[in-house]
């Protein structure tokens, strides 16, 4: 039997958070106090004050001598600038990945049913989170910790959720997109790291206007 997944009380209290940010808990600019959120979880407040540096190195909190910590003013630019590194890192990634994927490509595939299915309910939470999921076992398969923990360190689920709530872009999932990358995996095309590449940068969610 497989042992169930023991998180640490840091980033049981960094999940605590993260859920207040993308709920509406915390608005942009608001002031999350370290205090409060240990006397609210009964927890001391050196682990809060770690949960708390490791979402600013996510850039989704900023903290100012004299001011405390904030949530940080999500912009276009803020979402839009990482993904050209994280296209560059899921090349890399679908090149390193490419044997192992032409071979057993059943990590992927369930996402791209999902995909398919949050398009037909118009599941905007369904589309962000397979979405995600496809490209982070892409990014696993590859067999390369550091390449996982920086990619997983852009924050991209988050970031993305937070433009829809925040900025009202529209994810568009590309359900169809992430089936032909399927079937470049599977056919062993020699040009996957640039396909994943050019797949990563036209995904980059695009504000409501452009849809009006």
């Amino acid at each position: 039997m497989t042992a169930p997944v023991v998180h640490s009380l840091r980033e049981q209290i960094r999940e605590h958070i993260l859920e207040g940010i993308i709920s509406g808990r915390w608005q942009p600019g608001e002031r999350i106090v370290e205090r409060r959120i240990a006397t609210e979880l009964e927890v001391s407040q050196t682990p809060v004050r770690e949960a708390l540096r490791e979402l600013e190195s996510l850039r989704l909190i900023e903290s100012a001598p004299n001011k405390g910590v904030r949530v940080r003013n999500l912009t276009a630019a803020d979402l839009e600038e990482s993904y050209p590194v994280r296209a560059g890192l899921e090349a890399i990634a679908a090149e390193l990945a490419a044997e192992r994927l032409s071979q057993d490509c059943s990590a992927l595939q369930p996402h791209v049913a999902a995909l398919y299915e949050a398009d037909r309910k118009s599941d905007g939470t369904a589309q962000v989170r397979h979405t995600v999921a496809f490209h982070r076992e892409l990014v696993r398969a590859a067999g390369n910790s550091v390449l996982l923990h920086t990619w997983e360190g852009l924050g991209i689920e988050v970031f993305t959720t937070l433009s829809i709530r925040w900025l009202g872009t529209v994810q568009q999932s590309y359900a169809e997109e992430h089936e032909e990358l399927v079937e470049a995996f599977r056919r062993r095309d020699p040009d996957i790291g640039r396909l994943v590449k050019e797949h990563v940068l036209g995904c980059a969610p695009r504000a409501a206007d452009d849809h009006a």
